[in-house]
């Protein structure tokens, strides 16, 4: 019982790095909102943005270490199987959610490179990518809080999915990533 299980459902470690994105990811926009609140210049308002680019190369570093786990297990199948046209939305979706978790992160180092400013990633100053040109910067800076309002939906559009496939289509879809020993029937 326990091997049917655990192919009805992902592996732990994608199930981790699943909720682990999700909470990271609500940081990093956490981050960069709340900055608004402060005056410019202030301690808070920098560490606040600090942190968002730590946190958000942290969302690289995950996001890479995800995509593997992704390409070395298998994924569970959909129970009862979705139509064809459904399995394509959502395999549209998640590379589009894979080339926002590994952009943006990109996006911003990219930035402060151009900027040039320090990389700071918990202590350590990573290298610049891109040599300073305050004009590449700016466009990147456009380019990158496009996406990130993009990005909210994406997100929610991929959560309404899963409420949507729990709910309404009443299939294993959701039950599959949450965390836990339940049963996906």
């Amino acid at each position: 019982m326990v091997a049917t299980q655990s192919r009805m459902r992902y592996a732990s470690l994608s199930i981790f790095l699943h909720w682990a994105m999700l909470l990271l990811i609500t940081a990093v926009y956490s981050c960069i909102l709340l900055r608004e609140n402060f005056p410019r210049g202030s301690d808070l308002r920098e560490g606040l943005k600090m942190w968002h680019f730590m946190l958000g190369l942290s969302v690289l570093a995950l996001v890479i270490i995800r995509i593997v786990a992704r390409l070395l297990t298998t994924k569970p199948p959909i129970k009862p199987e979705p139509p064809a046209w459904q399995m394509l939305l959502a395999k549209v979706t998640h590379l589009a959610l894979y080339a926002f978790m590994l952009a943006m992160p990109i996006a911003g180092w990219l930035i402060l490179s151009g900027e040039g400013k320090p990389i700071p990633f918990f202590g350590l100053e990573l290298p610049a990518l891109i040599a300073p040109d305050k004009g590449l910067a700016e466009q990147i800076e456009e380019l990158h809080e496009t996406v990130g309002e993009i990005g909210y939906y994406l997100i929610g559009l991929h959560a309404l999915a899963a409420l949507f496939h729990h709910y309404v289509v009443k299939d294993n879809t959701f039950r599959r990533m949450l965390p836990g020993k339940r049963s996906t029937r």
